[in-house]
């Protein structure tokens, strides 16, 4: 029962989060609800449940069961992946509690809340909130990066059928015979495999908030147009720029307008 409220829990915290998430970063939300805390909650539970006891020495030396198993497996895949999937939740479960904190702060700036220190404008918090969603997303990759690296040094990618022990208090060198280890190996191979799409998603979600954070600082940097017909330009070639259709340059250059002169043409002298 505890279980099931952890993941009911992390599910309806990461569901809050694709509020504020562009489109990659809802497919990363479908590969952690569906590829890992599901598949982790009904598979993985069942795989690795019976770890320790099926575990069996050639040996009935009280306690060297134990300590080779420790030796052999330090801590448990499935208690593994169970907090790594807390870590990630955790910069979610922060953002989501910033988001609703600024979100509340302009409900009461709309309704004329009490007097008080200069209050941040609407702007002001919606860049703080994309600030923070972007320290989010670089934690989540931050911990992916990690847990990948701890997978790789603890476990490998391959569960040997029979570990080979001496630690005290056994008396010589004992085999000791892992339950199941083909079917662990395949496992161990899918949810590394799914925490390398994980990562990847994550790194096309920071690049893309990061160039359009950039199109439109570049938008807002633009000197104020003097005209309606300089401000309609300007506002097809920053479109065209975050589509990736013109230079960088002609953006930035600012479009001025011809002044027209009242004199007449002449013919050019020679």
């Amino acid at each position: 029962m505890c279980g099931d409220s952890l993941w009911s829990f992390l599910s309806s915290l990461l569901d809050a989060v694709q509020e504020h998430s562009p489109m990659v970063g809802r497919f990363w939300l479908v590969v952690m609800l569906i590829f890992r805390i599901l598949i982790l909650a009904t598979v993985g539970s069942d795989v690795f449940e019976d770890e320790q006891e099926e575990f069996a020495c050639n040996t009935l030396q009280p306690g060297c069961k134990q300590v080779c198993y420790d030796k052999a497996f330090p801590i448990s895949h499935y208690r593994f992946w169970v907090f790594h999937i807390v870590v990630l939740s955790a910069p979610a479960l922060l953002f989501v509690m910033y988001a609703m904190h600024q979100s509340g702060k302009l409900r009461q700036g709309e309704e004329g809340g009490p007097a008080g220190p200069p209050r941040l404008q609407p702007s002001q918090r919606t860049h703080h909130v994309r600030t923070f969603y972007l320290v989010n997303v670089a934690l989540r990759i931050l911990a992916e990066s990690s847990f990948l690296v701890g997978q790789w040094l603890l476990y490998g990618f391959h569960v040997e059928p029979r570990f080979t022990c001496q630690r005290s208090p056994c008396p010589h060198y004992v085999d000791c015979f892992v339950s199941r280890p083909t079917e662990k190996t395949i496992f161990i191979l899918f949810y590394f495999a799914v925490g390398v799409v994980s990562t990847l998603l994550s790194l096309v979600e920071l690049a893309h908030l990061l160039a359009k954070d950039r199109c439109q600082g570049t938008v807002a940097n633009r000197p104020p147009a003097t005209s309606y017909e300089q401000q309609e330009n300007w506002s097809n070639q920053a479109h065209e720029q975050c589509q990736h259709f013109l230079p960088q340059e002609q953006l930035c250059c600012p479009l001025v307008p011809r002044a027209q002169s009242s004199r007449p043409m002449g013919p050019r002298m020679l």
